[in-house]
């Protein structure tokens, strides 16, 4: 896997990962799970829907 998420959209995943996350467990609801989806891809640095595009917000080399 390469990298393809940069800092700033990875520091915009993490917060609304933790958001996700905290409304879910304020609101006690299993939706608050959907926001692992965002953590992860910030924390592994790897967002598999921006291969069929080539997208990437990682500074070029």
């Amino acid at each position: 896997m390469i990298a393809n998420v940069g800092g700033v959209d990875r520091v915009v995943r993490a917060v609304a990962g933790i958001a996700i996350l905290g409304a879910g467990l304020y609101f006690k609801s299993w939706w608050g799970l959907v926001g692992l989806v965002p953590l992860g891809t910030a924390v592994f640095r790897f967002c598999p829907a921006y291969l069929p595009f080539g997208l990437s917000t990682c500074k070029i080399k």
